[in-house]
């Protein structure tokens, strides 16, 4: 690997950056903050929405930008605003509903849709309809009927099917939406989620270097699953944690440790002690 600082410093999240008890650890964070004092970027690159940034904020110590929702939105945590949104169309949404329901019956739909901040109360941001069984504590949600869940546009259409894995139901649907769609998932737990045409997470990343004037070429970024994988093969180093998908190790430049074991410190304090 190249000694020269990376020109911008990305991670994912859940499984990455924090514990499984989603905590950020001293050590990361110190590093972290280490990565800031010296004007190298640090972002979030996160499937969560805004609203679910702040608690990572606050263990983290500073406010960093993130790119949100499997790269859909962009989000200064700071100012509490969105500064951009690549949504899917209602027309997209009942496209993509109708052939999720014929590849995968009996399958639940939610959406997330975006305000001009994280807590734009004037906007229900995470919608679902009757049938979507929740894959975690949501107490964000608005239950409305099928029709109304794709009636607006949203960052993100979930597909929920409790009975089969993420990677059985995206074999089954991607072929489908012959990649008018972005498919992916960020846990195996019956879930996949869609975004936008070319929406990823490495859209985002380019987005978000564009947006702070830093190259995109000298990213390195970190990742666990396969939401991960566009931006682990975009980054001029990509690094999967060791309890990471094996389709993100793959993809990846390096794996370190895992997310209990500071993974991605490890990595940073090469650069930064």
């Amino acid at each position: 690997m190249r000694r020269d600082l990376p020109s911008l410093v990305a991670s994912d999240v859940d499984g990455t950056l924090i514990d499984d008890e989603e905590r950020v650890s001293d050590r990361t964070r110190a590093v972290v903050q280490a990565v800031v004092s010296s004007g190298t970027p640090f972002v979030l690159a996160t499937g969560r929405p805004p609203r679910w940034i702040p608690p990572v904020v606050e263990q983290l110590g500073f406010a960093p930008l993130a790119v949100c929702a499997n790269g859909a939105v962009l989000y200064d945590s700071a100012a509490d605003r969105v500064l951009s949104a690549a949504v899917l169309s209602a027309d997209e949404l009942a496209w993509v509903a109708d052939v999720a329901n014929s590849v995968l019956p009996g399958c639940g739909l939610a959406a997330e849709r975006i305000g001009a901040s994280a807590h734009d109360a004037a906007t229900p941001q995470f919608v679902s309809a009757p049938g979507y069984e929740h894959a975690w504590l949501n107490p964000d949600n608005t239950e409305l009927a099928d029709h109304e869940v794709i009636a607006e546009p949203a960052v993100k259409l979930l597909i929920r099917l409790a009975s089969a894995t993420s990677h059985e139901m995206a074999e089954a649907l991607a072929p489908q939406l012959c990649g008018m769609v972005d498919v992916t998932y960020s846990t195996d737990n019956g879930l996949i989620e869609i975004s936008a045409s070319g929406v990823t997470k490495a859209s985002g990343l380019h987005l978000m270097a564009e947006h702070l004037g830093v190259a995109a070429d000298g990213i390195v970024a970190f990742g666990d699953m396969p939401n991960d994988i566009p931006m682990l093969s975009m980054a001029r180093h990509g690094v999967a944690v060791e309890n990471a998908h094996p389709d993100a190790k793959a993809a990846a430049d390096e794996v370190t440790a895992t997310n209990t074991e500071d993974g991605v410190a490890r990595i940073l304090e090469r650069w930064w002690r």
